[in-house]
This record gives C-alpha cells, structure tokens and sequence, in this order.
C-alpha cells in the first residue's frame, strides 16, 4: 500500500450541536455546515479536511442505516489516507482483509466521486483508505 497523504480526520460526535459549539465557537475553526449535520472545512491548516461527522451518517456510510450497531465499538473518529487511484483503494482493500481487518464496506465510489473502503480498529477509530480525484485536479468519475 502506497500511501500519499493524510486525506482527512473527523471526529465522529454523538451530539453534533455540542460539538459545533467547542470546535465552532470556542475553538474558531472555520468549519461550515453542509445542510445535514456534517461539519467540515479544508481550510483547518496542517489538514486537508477536518470534519464533525454526526454519528448517525458515519453509521448510514458503513452500514446503510442511522443506527450504529450494538456489537460493534463506537468509533470516536475517522481518519483517511489517499492513495494513487481508485484501482490502489481496491487493492489496499483487499491487503487489509488478508493481513485480518475485516471491512466496515469494501471499497465503492460515494455520489460525491471519492472511492473509499474503510475498516473499525478495536479503540474505535474508523481508518479509510481513499482516492478523492478533486485533492488529485481530477473531476470526479
């Protein structure tokens, strides 16, 4: 796995108000709302993109419902690292599950371009692997 860059951090908040509140308000990070909870600026310097990732949406993006499930550990945040292209997430992918991580998802293109698989460490932190084509100049596919 070759990895480029440091893609993106999030905390992973279970009460996105509260959260808006220390990293917004007190912290003054220029974090802009996207109109569905998720809060996240590329302009946090030393970071690509630094995001508040409501819970329930990090739940929907690995499992496809609101809901966390009850077996699993509460991720407390996510973290992504970039790779060349979609093909090398693929590939990271599957040398994650041979090296004994199972996948949260293998790796599929979200409707915003990037192509992401992502496992869940038992300290809670969700690790993605990632091709975003606009942090490369590409369109999205």
């Amino acid at each position: 796995m070759d990895v480029l860059f440091l893609t993106s951090v999030a905390a992973v908040v279970a009460d996105p108000p509260q959260s808006r509140k220390l990293f917004v308000d007190l912290l003054g990070l220029p974090l802009e709302g996207e109109g569905d909870g998720y809060w996240s600026s590329g302009d946090v310097p030393g970071s690509k993109h630094f995001g508040l990732w409501p819970l329930s949406q990090a739940a929907e993006a690995c499992f496809g419902t609101p809901r966390w499930p009850a077996d699993r550990v509460v991720p407390q945040a996510s973290i992504e690292f970039e790779v060349a292209d979609a093909a090398a997430v693929e590939a990271a992918a599957a040398e994650l599950q041979d090296a004994g991580f199972a996948l949260l998802h293998p790796a599929r293109t979200e409707p915003w371009g990037q192509t992401v698989a992502r496992v869940l460490t038992s300290d809670g932190l969700i690790v993605g692997i990632s091709y975003a084509p606009a942090l490369h100049g590409d369109p999205p596919a």
